[in-house]
């Protein structure tokens, strides 16, 4: 218990004292968890939409794949981009490995399966309260989509910050295909799991402290300005 309370008072000290070290890789943490949730965001929702408003003959297996994704082996993912980026690879003429481009490349492949299958699935439910209205005003698969996303953006809210909780606390893939590198690439998971293995528990546990009310504050923040869950609302 010893190791918690000073990792507590440890996390209030570096927070009060705006620790140069610490807003370094916090901020690091937010660009590269912020930038891949953004990019995932605008591939997965489209993506969980189309699927739900068109029938097609792949649709059960392309649903069940989607589903199957979401519980992709982070260290998987970044051995994989590790491969495609580093020098021998096919991408590894741009110089992305080891750099935070690289880690949100990481972060997207993994959180964009997460984003499609729950935005899918609110989508579908919403897809039959509009169907017939939709199909009524003879409405372009275009139009039915941009409707049901507008509509449906609460709940896909919900989906887009699934993927956030899972990238802002990932560090498998993007200590492989980051490094860890000082003033480069250290992020919060990376850095907490640094001080582990020096046995530093106080100091890891304060980093991810730090963590859990950076993931609470940005989801408070989200739900605060989009005015969900308001007290005259069900």
């Amino acid at each position: 218990m010893n190791d918690i309370y000073q990792g507590l008072s440890q996390a209030a000290r570096l927070v009060v004292t705006l620790d140069a070290g610490l807003v370094e890789i916090t901020l690091r943490s937010l660009q590269v968890t912020v930038s891949a949730t953004i990019i995932a965001s605008a591939i997965g929702l489209p993506l969980g939409a189309w699927i739900a408003v068109n029938r097609f003959w792949l649709r059960r297996y392309v649903i069940a794949l989607l589903n199957a994704l979401m519980g992709l082996p982070p260290v998987v993912v970044g051995l994989m981009v590790y491969v495609v980026l580093s020098r021998a690879g096919p991408l590894g003429v741009l110089g992305l490995l080891f750099t935070p481009t690289a880690m949100i490349i990481a972060q997207v492949i993994i959180i964009t399966p997460i984003i499609a299958s729950i935005s899918h699935q609110a989508i579908r439910e919403l897809w039959a309260d509009y169907h017939d209205l939709l199909i009524s005003l003879h409405a372009s698969r275009g139009q039915r989509i941009a409707t049901l996303l507008w509509d449906g953006r609460r709940a896909l809210m919900t989906a887009a910050l699934a993927g956030f909780g899972r990238a802002i606390g990932e560090v498998g893939a993007i200590m492989i295909v980051g490094g860890n590198i000082d003033h480069a690439t250290r992020v919060l998971t990376t850095a907490i799991a640094l001080e582990t293995g020096k046995g530093d528990f106080a100091l890891a546990l304060a980093l991810g402290f730090v963590l859990i009310a950076l993931a609470i504050a940005v989801n408070l923040a989200l739900h605060i300005l989009s005015g969900t869950e308001r007290g005259s609302r069900w």
